[in-house]
């Protein structure tokens, strides 16, 4: 018959129990930078899709029909900005000098393609996770 466990024993219980945790946290958080720094590659890398036009079109002809006037078209981290989101979020007028990646070739088709057209752009933040610049979000409207 064994016998009652120790104190002792209890405590290498509660230490290994622990560990453990530790050791998933850790895996975890790995995992998740790992995830974050391939998002954020895969950002840098983004282009504007060919056939982009075609998509506008039926997204902004969509959103219009339901009677919308602006269509969101891109969020990402505002840390993906070269100042964290902070022109953006004072509405600095040079602001779009801080995109990076995808965001800074949407703009740029934006300049070229939809401006011209009479379309505008609006950028925000829009989540402020412990008080900072979360999310940004581009917005087209008409």
């Amino acid at each position: 018959m064994p016998g009652l466990l120790r104190p002792e024993d209890l405590k290498m219980i509660s230490s290994d129990a622990e560990m453990a945790e530790v050791d998933r946290d850790r895996q975890l958080a790995n995992k998740k930078k790992q995830q974050d720094r391939a998002l954020r590659e895969a950002f840098m890398s983004r282009k504007v899709a060919p056939e982009a036009v075609e998509r506008i079109n039926n997204a902004v002809r969509i959103a219009a029909q339901n009677g919308h006037h602006h269509l969101e078209v891109i969020t990402f981290p505002s840390s993906y900005c070269s100042d964290g989101g902070r022109r953006i979020n004072i509405a600095d007028a040079e602001w779009p000098t801080t995109l990076t990646g995808f965001a800074k070739d949407a703009y740029d088709f934006y300049d070229k393609e939809l401006r011209p057209l009479g379309y505008k752009l609006r950028a925000e933040i829009i989540s402020f996770p412990g008080g900072m610049p979360g999310d940004i979000s581009l917005s087209i409207a008409w």
